[in-house]
C-alpha cells in the first residue's frame, strides 16, 4: 500500500524532502516575479492583499506535493476550502501559506516567508519555512530538532520579561484595536522592546533561533503557524494561548490539535508564565 493511503504517517525524511523541494520551487517564483516587476496586486478583503506570486507559488507547492502524495489533503491560504475544520484532524494534511507577509512582499520588503507544514491526525510532523529574500530556510521534524539550513537552533534562555525582545502582528480587522493597544501598552511597560515584522512564520522561526524571545498574535489561521510552530517547539520554545476578549479572535476554535492557533503565545518555558500573565491582565 502506498504511503499516502497507509495507516501510518509517511517517513519524516520523505515528507521533509518534498516540503523543501516545494519551498524551493515557490521561492524561485516569488523572487522572479519581484525581480522582473511582474507582480500584480489585488484586494481579497479589507486591507488584505493577494498577488499573482501568491497564486503561482501556491500552485507550484501543491503540484510538487501532489506529485509525491496525490491523496493527501491540502489546506492552503489561497485555495478555497470545502471541508469542515474538524476534517483536518484526520490523516495526512499539508498546511500551506505560499507567501506569509504578502503586504511586505507587495511593498518591496524582505520579511517574507514560505510556510509548509504537514500534520498527521492534527499533530504537526514536519515544518519548513523559507525566507526567499533573506536566503534562509528553517525546518523541523517532530522529535528531530529544529534547524536553520543544516545547523541546529535553540530558543533563547531569557527568563525575565524585562530582558525580552518580543514581536507581534495585527489583524486586518480593527474592531478589537483598543484591546490590542492595551496589551501592547502593558508589555511595553515590562519588556525590553517590541518588534512588528509582518510575517508570522518568520516571527516563530526567529523565536526558535533566539533572535526574538517571545511572540504573540491574534486572528491567525493554521497556515500562518503550523510549520513555524513546530520549528519553535523543536527548538525548545513552548506554545500557549492568551485569553479571548473578543469573538473575532475565535478564528480557529474548531480546528484540531496543532491547527488551533487562536491568540498564540510562543516563548521559552522560563519566560512563558510572566509573558502570559501580562497578556491576560485586565486594563492597561
Amino acid at each position: 500500500m502506498s504511503d499516502e493511503l497507509s495507516l501510518s504517517c509517511p517517513s519524516h525524511d520523505s515528507l521533509l524532502a518534498v516540503a523543501r523541494r516545494a519551498a524551493d520551487n515557490a521561492t524561485t517564483i516569488i523572487r522572479t516575479q519581484r525581480e522582473t516587476h511582474s507582480v500584480s496586486v489585488s484586494l481579497k478583503g479589507d486591507r488584505n492583499l493577494v498577488t499573482t506570486a501568491d497564486i503561482a507559488a501556491e500552485k507550484a507547492i501543491i503540484e510538487t506535493i501532489q506529485s509525491h502524495f496525490p491523496h493527501h489533503t491540502i489546506l492552503a491560504e489561497e485555495t478555497a476550502q470545502t471541508l469542515p475544520p474538524n476534517a483536518y484532524g484526520r490523516g495526512p494534511v499539508w498546511v500551506i501559506d505560499p507567501i506569509d507577509g504578502t503586504t511586505n512582499y507587495a511593498h518591496g520588503h524582505y520579511q517574507v516567508g514560505v510556510s509548509i507544514g504537514f500534520t498527521w491526525n492534527g499533530i504537526a510532523e514536519v515544518g519548513v519555512v523559507a525566507a526567499p529574500f533573506l536566503h534562509e530556510i528553517f525546518h523541523a521534524t517532530r522529535g528531530g530538532g529544529a534547524f536553520l539550513h543544516e545547523k541546529r537552533i535553540a530558543a533563547s534562555t531569557t527568563n525575565l520579561l524585562s530582558d525580552a525582545l518580543l514581536t507581534t502582528g495585527f489583524p486586518y480587522r480593527r474592531e478589537n484595536a483598543a484591546n490590542i493597544s492595551h496589551r501592547m501598552e502593558r508589555l511595553l511597560a515590562r519588556c525590553r522592546d517590541i518588534r512588528r515584522l509582518g510575517a508570522a512564520s518568520l516571527d516563530l522561526c526567529w523565536v526558535a533561533c533566539g533572535r526574538l524571545d517571545g511572540y504573540y498574535e491574534e486572528c491567525l489561521q493554521p497556515w500562518d503557524c503550523v510549520a513555524g510552530g513546530l520549528i519553535a517547539r523543536e527548538a525548545g520554545a513552548t506554545i500557549a494561548h492568551f485569553n479571548y476578549d473578543n469573538e473575532l479572535q475565535k478564528m480557529t476554535k474548531d480546528y484540531p490539535g496543532d491547527l488551533y492557533v487562536d491568540n498564540i503565545v510562543v516563548a521559552n518555558p522560563a519566560l512563558m508564565s510572566e509573558f502570559l500573565s501580562v497578556l491576560n491582565a485586565s486594563g492597561r
